[in-house]
């Protein structure tokens, strides 16, 4: 059977780190007789640009065609003055909630070559592995919003399936790892929260027993990413709050560039994966831009929508040795370039896998 792949390379470095990802799955499927049928298409500002629309009906057909569907990055500040309805960023959203990819998965780990780079000492993000899973097409991003001469405002809704169903996810994940499962709101204040927990708590009661489950308030848990990360395991949160967590929490790996992310709906449609890193125009077409969150989003695809783990695994352990045979590239102070990473990964990639351990 032919896995059908959407490639979406948007704007500044998307381009570059997609391509890598392109070559690096093709290494991993020749040898596997993996059938595999790309198309690309436009999203963001180069959808603008050409189209004078950030997703284009085009692309979003091809989306909804395919096995899954690989990001670059979207945005720029050549877009900035854009309404937000046309803005690169829109098309993204319109592309979630089209493809009713609802939760967002990001994975969080302080790799031991890598505890020197991050902002914080060793000894505190020893042993940092989480993983976030944020809801992604409800809150204050999708609700109506609007502006008059006096002010603005956004709406922030959710209903109570939309909870009950990221939550149920995130419970099963959790079970699949460490069994410790984080709710992160602000209950204390805001209405949706209020119902974020009462949802939450009653799916854990009636399905979830078994999990070591706690509620944190949004702001007690941003101290705690910093002052004690190993003591999450699985974090679930709406959309606004994941997305601000996620980025500080992207630190504790030693840089945004290696975070990957994996966008799920139900079992049927294709999955959306894409680093978190964003379209960093300032070293866009230098040829130095980290492919690493990028690879990592591909090693997501095999595992979950490919159903290849042991590739998702090869692929995971060949970054993990170039980074400790101290390969960097920019963005963790060393002098490796786009090219040179992906050469390294490939070269692992090409020796033999390691036996499976005994017992």
């Amino acid at each position: 059977m032919t896995f059908r792949i959407l490639a979406l390379p948007g704007d500044g470095i998307g381009p570059e780190v997609v391509a890598v990802a392109r070559r690096v799955l093709e290494a991993l499927a020749a040898p596997e007789d993996l059938a595999l049928a790309w198309q690309e298409a436009l999203i963001g500002g180069a959808a603008i640009e050409a189209e004078g629309v950030p997703l284009p009906d085009a692309t979003l057909e091809a989306a909804l065609e395919a096995d899954a569907v690989l990001l670059g990055a979207v945005g720029g500040p050549r877009w900035e003055g854009l309404p937000g309805v046309r803005r690169p960023e829109a098309g993204l959203l319109q592309l979630r909630r089209a493809l009713e990819v609802f939760a967002n998965l990001r994975p969080i780990r302080t790799r031991p070559a890598l505890a020197g780079h991050t902002p914080l000492k060793p000894e505190v993000v020893a042993g940092t592995d989480m993983l976030f899973v944020r809801e992604l097409t409800g809150g204050l991003y999708f609700g109506d919003k609007g502006r008059d001469r006096r002010g603005a405002y956004d709406l922030c809704r959710y209903e109570t399936e939309e909870i009950e169903r990221v939550v149920r996810l995130a419970a099963r994940l959790a079970r699949e790892r460490r069994g410790r499962l984080t709710l992160i709101d602000k209950a204390n204040v805001l209405e949706t929260s209020r119902l974020w927990r009462e949802v939450t708590r009653d799916l854990i009661a009636r399905e979830f027993t078994d999990l070591d489950f706690e509620v944190l308030l949004v702001d007690a848990a941003a101290m705690l990413l910093i002052r004690e990360p190993s003591r999450f395991d699985v974090i679930v949160t709406e959309n606004l709050f994941g997305d601000i967590l996620t980025d500080e929490a992207g630190v504790l790996a030693g840089s945004l560039g290696l975070v990957p992310s994996a966008s799920l709906g139900g079992d049927t449609g294709p999955g959306l994966y894409e680093p978190i890193h964003g379209s960093a125009p300032d070293i866009a077409g230098r040829g130095i831009a980290n492919p690493i969150g990028m690879l990592e989003s591909l090693a997501l695809m095999l595992d979950r929508s490919m159903r290849r783990p042991d590739l998702a695994a090869r692929l995971s352990t060949a970054i993990d040795r170039v980074l400790e045979a101290g390969i960097l590239p920019a963005d963790l102070g060393g002098t490796a370039t786009t090219a040179d990473i992906e050469e390294a990964v490939l070269a692992h990639l090409s020796l033999p896998a390691e036996p499976a351990a005994a017992g």
